[in-house]
């Protein structure tokens, strides 16, 4: 199983990106799988930002981001996205999408599955 995330790159504050992270894999049914996506800044530990269920209902955990990032899904092109609006310097990290049968295993920072990150930087 392969997750591949793009659309990082370097942005003002204020701006916007919205990354996105495509599953493929013989067998792997993208539809089944919980996904989310995390982030991991300088020397701090990585830490989960919004996880969907399969059927995509959407949980965001980390109380900055809210009203400021939106995670969706498209099953149909095995493709989970992070729009990130309104960003700050302190968004700045590498950010990696994963999936897990169960969303609990996200919650948990214990996915089975990662992507390999795609890196943000925000300048002031």
């Amino acid at each position: 199983v392969q997750l591949q995330a793009s659309g990082g790159g370097l942005v003002q504050a204020g701006g916007s990106l919205r990354l996105s992270c495509t599953a493929s894999g013989r067998g792997f049914s993208f539809s089944n799988h919980a996904v989310g996506w995390f982030r991991q800044a300088p020397g701090k530990e990585r830490e989960i930002l919004s996880a969907t269920s399969w059927f995509g209902g959407s949980t965001y955990y980390t109380d900055s981001e809210k009203g400021r990032f939106t995670i969706s899904r498209d099953n149909a092109k095995n493709t989970v996205y992070l729009q990130m609006n309104s960003l700050k310097p302190e968004d700045t990290a590498v950010y990696y999408c994963a999936a897990d049968p169960a969303v609990s295993a996200l919650r948990r920072g214990a996915p089975g599955y990662w992507g390999q990150g795609t890196l943000v930087t925000v300048s002031s």
